[in-house]
């Protein structure tokens, strides 16, 4: 094993000999220049001079290359000798290895624990997983202990998956010289305390982590260093069977109970209905436009399990008439398929779970969430699978269903977010608005899952249809049939394009279809105009929708048209959401133009 420092003193802390670090220095095998941030966050560190360091960036905004910059000028420095990795997943063993080799740094990932701490004289340390550390914790705190150690926790919430995962991480790596924590996602599904990660207590009694850098979605947006996303949400009615035999019918994204809302969604998902069909074949529309200007541009597919996944590629091949690569998380070939998939230019991927977090697949433009899972965590990192950018002005798009726990975090997207642990008292009494929107979606999460299990039904049919695109916080567009001129319009945006030249063709796109929409149905008068302070603000929100459904129901009587389709024809004109989810504003528009035609 080569060694660059002495082994500290048998009894002592090894950070109490720590020499002295000489930022200056440049190390071997680092040349390349480093982001704004990245240099940024190293001077933090090196003026920081501490054995704990929590850096959280977003996805695809180059944290491997921050780190591992780091760890070769500690190496230089003799700071640390040895580095150890600890990642989430094996596949991403291979990643980091390959990536520390062109910093000059050579990492084992297929060190296993029945080798013991002999890993091999040519390396300078391994990469390991959580769940293998987890194994035999005693092995891999003796592995530290030999040299002076760097340890890097890629993705470190995952030290915090359970009880025992946090004791080995923490009984394996607590003497370590050096510790460097890194997230994509400072924030949890649960409140499990994370490793080496430090907690401020706040008034309330809660405790907040405390990141000692952080760049958030929001400022790598602003850099260029990410990609913007533009979520193209679908709608639609769904009907299934219950176990009663009860026939049961409702659309998306309607204002419905949660139990209807996460019966409706999973019969959105079953590849036997006609949604997901329509939704992979608008996706796939999407890409072939973005494929014009990005060639070698992909697409992802992220399926709730096996048999949905399976399901979804053959309905891809169907519509290209292209092989899909298929990765199932239990496939021994996964990495290997990921890889290829990676470095060639098909046009899809289906996966279930292994590329929701780490995996690095930097051509991947387009998406489609398919799955039932919505907790916060696992929705950014599986949207951070797409912002990974590789030229300025490229444009991420991803497919969701019309979900009220999608549709929230899609909308904030750019907010940043906090560990928040719970302290004494109720989580109402507590909490900040923040904490209470991600318990909410996490306890809507496990209602789902446990819907999963005990709730047997049958979907009958499903269809779909454009609802809206959200783009920064904002929402554009209206129902749109699938295949139709309104919906063409936002499949076909460019796929290069400045964030605030997405915002104007957006808007541009949302008013080519009101002016359709109003001549189809020989209506001359525009949409009015919006109003920060519209006529009727002093009313509330139901009072609006009860004036709203009886002028509806007016407008029915008269030209003869269902409820259903008049509501549709005001938001095609007006724009906005569904009448549930609509502000007083959005309303009053609405009731605004019903009268004028009610007039007529």
């Amino acid at each position: 094993m080569e060694s660059e420092s002495a082994l500290h003193v048998p009894g002592t802390s090894a950070a109490e000999h720590l020499p002295p670090i000489y930022p200056e220095r440049a190390p071997r095998g680092t040349a390349g220049s480093l982001r704004a941030w990245q240099e940024e966050a190293i001077n933090r560190y090196l003026a920081a001079d501490s054995r704990d360091f929590l850096v959280s960036a977003t996805p695809g905004a180059g944290k491997t290359t921050f780190a591992l910059r780091l760890a070769a000028i500690l190496r230089a420095n003799r700071v640390v000798s040895q580095i150890v990795v600890v990642a989430p997943t094996e596949h991403l063993k291979v990643q980091w290895a390959d990536a520390a080799a062109r910093a000059g740094i050579h990492l084992n990932p297929r060190y296993a624990n029945s080798q013991g701490t002999a890993y091999g004289r040519r390396f300078h340390g391994v990469v390991v997983t959580y769940a293998q550390v987890a194994q035999k914790p005693v092995q891999h705190r003796m592995l530290v202990e030999r040299e002076r150690t760097l340890v890097i926790l890629d993705e470190v919430h995952h030290g915090g998956d359970s009880l025992s995962w946090g004791d080995a991480i923490r009984e394996a790596y607590g003497t370590a010289t050096r510790r460097l924590s890194l997230t994509g996602t400072p924030f949890r599904s649960d409140d499990a305390m994370i490793p080496f990660v430090e907690y401020a207590p706040q008034p309330d009694g809660s405790k907040v982590s405390v990141t000692d850098y952080d760049y958030g979605y929001d400022r790598a947006l602003i850099d260029g260093v990410v990609r913007p996303v533009i979520f193209m949400v679908y709608a639609g009615e769904m009907r299934w069977q219950t176990s009663a035999g009860e026939q049961m019918q409702a659309r998306l994204g309607e204002g419905n109970t949660k139990d209807i809302t996460s019966q409706a969604w999973r019969t959105a998902l079953d590849p036997a209905g006609e949604w997901i069909a329509k939704v992979l074949s608008a996706a796939n529309r999407r890409l072939t436009e973005v494929r014009t200007q990005i060639h070698d541009a992909g697409g992802l597919v992220i399926a709730t399990d096996h048999a949905a996944a399976k399901a979804y590629a053959e309905i891809l091949r169907k519509i290209t008439g292209e092989e899909v690569a298929l990765i199932l998380s239990d496939d021994a070939g996964a990495s290997a398929r990921i890889d290829e998939f990676s470095a060639g230019t098909s046009r899809w991927m289906v996966a279930v779970r292994m590329v929701s977090e780490g995996v690095d697949v930097p051509r991947l433009a387009v998406g489609v969430y398919a799955t039932s899972s919505s907790t916060p965590l696992f929705f950014a990192q599986a949207i951070g699978r797409f912002v990974r950018l590789r030229r300025r002005g490229e444009v991420a798009s991803v497919f969701i269903p019309n979900v009220p726990t999608l549709m929230q975090l899609a909308a904030e997207l750019e907010k940043q977010r906090g560990h928040v642990l719970e302290g004494p008292g109720s989580a109402e009494e507590m909490w900040d608005a923040e904490a209470a929107l991600l318990a909410a979606a996490e306890q809507e999460d496990r209602a789902s899952e446990e819907l999963q299990h005990e709730f047997h039904y049958e979907a009958i049919s499903s269809d779909a249809h454009f609802d809206r695109a959200v783009f920064d916080g904002a929402e554009f567009g209206g129902y749109a049939e699938v295949e139709s001129e309104e919906e063409l319009d936002f499949l076909g945006l460019p796929g290069v394009l400045e964030p605030n030249e997405v915002r104007a063709l957006l808007q541009q796109r949302q008013a080519r279809q009101a002016r359709r929409s109003a001549a189809k149905q020989g209506i001359t008068e525009h949409a009015p105009e919006r109003s920060e302070a519209p006529e009727a603000l002093h009313r509330t929100l139901s009072e609006q929708r009860r004036l709203l459904n009886s002028l509806v129901g007016m407008y029915a009587r008269v030209s003869g048209e269902p409820h259903g389709a008049v509501h549709a024809e005001l938001r095609r004109v007006c724009g906005g959401p569904p009448v549930a989810q609509a502000s007083v504003t959005q309303l009053q528009q609405r009731i605004d133009l019903l009268r004028k035609r009610l007039r007529h």
